[in-house]
């Protein structure tokens, strides 16, 4: 038996091992945000059909308003923000759930005086962003 469970170990909001990377690459409207991939994508895990990730986005950061054809489920862990969906806005904050309809443009905009950040899960298999400027 192959067995590949495994338990990655949470620290100041960083997963050891997980390497931390910048949240995209290309020229494409972004500050300060980075990510870690942490289940879905690793050797043993392509069983799993989606992928979690955790975004973290620095006081006065957002991440690219685009749009996808998947949906993403995100889950607030840290700080404040706002999440813009469609042409609404609603703050957010710790343990906060967020769902983004496929199609629905959508950014993440830390507002307050720590990182938001937050774990987004989303189809392992999926669309490339639509980046709306």
């Amino acid at each position: 038996m192959d067995d590949r469970s495994k338990v990655l170990r949470f620290g100041g909001f960083r997963w050891d091992g997980v390497p931390v990377r910048e949240y995209k690459t290309g020229d494409v409207p972004y500050r300060d945000v980075t990510r870690q991939t942490l289940l879905g994508e690793a050797a043993g895990e392509e069983p799993f059909s989606f992928v979690t990730r955790y975004f973290e986005i620095q006081p006065g950061g957002y991440s690219t308003l685009e749009r996808h054809q998947h949906p993403h489920a995100v889950v607030v862990i840290r700080g404040r923000g706002r999440v813009m969906l469609g042409d609404r806005s609603y703050e957010i904050a710790p343990f906060d759930c967020v769902y983004v309809s496929p199609g629905v443009a959508h950014q993440f905009r830390a507002t307050g005086d720590e990182p938001l950040g937050f774990l987004c899960t989303v189809d392992r298999v999926r669309d490339g962003p639509e980046v709306i400027p």
